[in-house]
């Protein structure tokens, strides 16, 4: 799973017009509950206690392992190395997890909590495009800012509050549970942002920005001369002055003097520690100290705007280098949830709950810094710190959910399975995969202590994982094929289809699924027509179909897929109109995922992401376990939203489509 796309985002305004929003409408809501309170809690009772007589259970925890493989997890419970996952086995049930088309992260959870095919709810890949301009965009969110201004001289006043709009369709298990007075803590379960009101707890996951509005961008502050162009994140000057370091952090952007201001900045100042004691690190006032390979603690941040509003993030700061160079590694700045700048729980207050009872913690949906590592700005080792940093973070919010919990539903999904194996899929490794799995089959034996014959406990993944060795850029294939034009005679494009001729391209590729006709009256610059889309798209399957890795000797893809064919509904027109599945060892290029034709159409990955499950969802499907035996022979992913309701005896509504995976009792 990769949530690769930088999308611009609301910037200091949004989060200033917001807040005050925010803070007037709590105090009307608090007004009106109060009058009425008494009325609700005299409905709830009456719902509740009619509910709990039809519930077959009292409590339904969900444990999400992102990506946690079957292969694997069969090898190494036969190995005797999962004793917690080898109990569920013999106690209870197992099977292998079908998961959706594409094998994605934001497809296949959106299906989890939804019950329908991506058709059903709108999630079809990490990215989305806009038909107008063909730019990529993200496809689980949209954020805006305001859009009008009343200026005072040289300064902007917003007029406005701007938006967050989760672009996830159809409605998850948990609002419907709500709805029947059956309460729900909701942690970190993907595609939840903006959170949804419904009656229980959610703490947003995937795709959460970060406080500039991106998924993502961390900051490597240096004394080397060199300066270096990264992918999601950026170069920082780190001055010498009087024996010590000198920088400025970015923040978002100054919305209150115009698109031109540039980043809000906070200076700091990194003094080296004396006979090799700590550093100290002196920013906004406070003093903290820095130990060479530590990560500090989430260091609180207050970005102030020209007219004295403040916007606050938490960072983490990690010394990389003290000689003879000197490098400081910040992770992206992220939306404080002791003072949220933008909604990252239900109900607002969660957030800092849960930040005050249990500290601070990452808010950003992919709080793991991949692309840090792939750029070379940390190392192996700093990227599992920081990752099992984060599994601690996420690990007590579950268990306090779990002691706090007498009826109802915890459902949780870490992330560490999915990112350790997207990082480490490769030679020399193998103890960290293998280091990884026991983590989680000693997680799974932790939440069996929470587990009485009035529970059901699942165990579940997304997806399962392959090794990514080499990459296929589609829009390069299309383009030798003749099925992509580009300007002037090119034989290469920018990204994000910089150079495209639209007028003569009849197909392009963008994100890591599937792949686009052109189609008139769709598409803005659109050429094929509606009656020549059937006969095109059978063309690319059969061209697409077992394409050969000619210098490998080897299948790069397995088969290409009409969507149509796989799923209907009444967003199918915004789905790619093929999905292609990949061998294992292949995925979609890097470039060819952002819009970008190039040379060739198949080459190495050499980057440290050398694990994927953007394949032939055949090849990577799930797992499931439970503490009760399993009787779907072949369970979906789709199946685990009307589990959920069947189990506390609600019937499932009829645009749900998977069905029980547990005979009715």
């Amino acid at each position: 799973m990769t949530c690769f796309f930088a999308y611009v985002g609301p910037g200091a305004g949004f989060a200033f017009i917001g807040s005050f929003l925010t803070i007037l409408a709590a105090f009307l809501l608090s007004a009106v509950s109060i009058l009425i309170w008494p009325f609700r809690l005299l409905a709830k009772l009456i719902t509740g206690r009619a509910a709990r007589k039809r519930a077959k259970v009292r409590k339904l925890i969900f444990l999400g392992l992102d990506g946690l493989d079957p292969r694997l997890t069969e090898r190494f419970m036969a190995e005797g190395k999962l004793p917690n996952f080898s109990r569920l086995l013999k106690e209870g049930g197992y099977r292998r997890l079908r998961t959706t088309f594409p094998a994605l992260s934001p497809v296949a959870w959106s299906t989890f909590a939804t019950g329908v095919s991506p058709a059903r709810h709108n999630i079809f890949d990490f990215l989305n495009r806009d038909l107008e301009t063909y730019l990529p965009e993200l496809s689980s969110s949209r954020v805006r800012g305001p859009r009008k201004f009343w200026r005072i001289g040289r300064y902007r006043i917003p007029l406005g509050s701007g938006y967050a709009e989760l672009r996830r369709k159809s409605q998850p298990f948990w609002k419907i549970l709500g709805q029947h007075q059956v309460a729900s803590t909701i942690l970190r379960v993907p595609i939840t942002f903006p959170p949804e009101k419904f009656n229980g707890r959610l703490l947003s996951a995937m795709c959460t920005p970060d406080l500039k509005g991106t998924q993502g961008s961390f900051s490597r502050f240096t004394t080397r001369h060199e300066r270096a162009a990264y992918t999601g994140g950026a170069w920082f000057a780190l001055e010498r002055n009087g024996g010590s370091y000198h920088g400025s952090l970015e923040g978002p952007d100054d919305i209150f003097r115009g698109p031109d201001a540039g980043a809000l900045r906070i200076p700091f100042e990194v003094a080296p520690g004396r006979d090799g004691g700590p550093c100290l690190l002196r920013i906004q006032g406070k003093t903290w100290k820095l130990k060479k390979g530590e990560y500090s603690p989430w260091i609180p941040l207050a970005f102030r705007t020209p007219i004295g509003i403040k916007v606050h993030g938490i960072a983490r700061f990690l010394i990389t280098e003290t000689a003879p160079e000197f490098s400081v590694y910040v992770t992206p700045v992220q939306i404080d949830p002791e003072k949220p700048a933008l909604p990252v729980s239900h109900p607002a207050y969660y957030a800092v709950y849960l930040a005050k009872l249990l500290g601070s913690f990452a808010t950003l949906g992919m709080a793991e810094d991949t692309w840090a590592l792939n750029e070379g700005a940390i190392g192996e080792a700093a990227f599992l710190d920081q990752t099992w940093l984060t599994h601690a973070e996420r690990e007590r919010m579950f268990f306090n959910a779990l002691e706090r919990t007498r009826h109802g539903v915890v459902a949780c999904v870490f992330d560490a399975t999915d990112r350790v194996q997207h990082m480490f899929y490769r030679q020399g490794f193998e103890g960290v995969i293998a280091d990884l799995y026991r983590r989680a089959d000693a997680l799974v034996g932790e939440a069996l202590g929470f587990v009485d014959d009035q529970t059901v406990l699942f165990v579940l993944s997304d997806h399962g994982f392959a090794s990514f060795r080499r990459g296929v850029n589609l829009n390069s294939w299309l383009h030798a094929n003749g099925y992509l034009a580009l300007a002037d005679g090119a034989t290469e494009s920018g990204p994000y289809f910089q150079g495209v001729d639209w007028s003569r391209t009849r197909a392009y590729a963008l994100g890591l699924g599937g792949l686009y006709i052109n189609r008139k009256g769709r598409e803005a610059a659109g050429i094929v027509p509606p009656g020549e889309v059937e006969a095109l798209t059978g063309e690319l399957i059969a061209k697409l179909s077992n394409l050969r890795d000619e210098e490998l000797g080897q299948t790069a893809i397995r088969r290409a897929y009409a969507t149509g064919s796989l799923y209907q509904g009444p967003y199918l027109d915004a789905a790619p109109d093929l999905i292609i599945g990949y061998n294992d060892g292949y995925r979609i290029s890097w470039d060819a995922a952002t819009g970008t034709v190039g040379r060739r159409v198949i080459e190495d990955n050499d980057k440290a992401w050398s694990g994927d499950h953007s394949i032939d969802p055949p090849l990577v499907p799930g797992v499931l376990f439970s503490n009760r035996a399993i009787d779907a022979e072949d369970p979906g992913i789709e199946d685990l939203a009307p589990t959920a309701l069947e189990l506390f005896g609600i019937e499932k509504p009829e645009w749900m489509e998977g069905k029980a995976v547990f005979r009715a009792a």
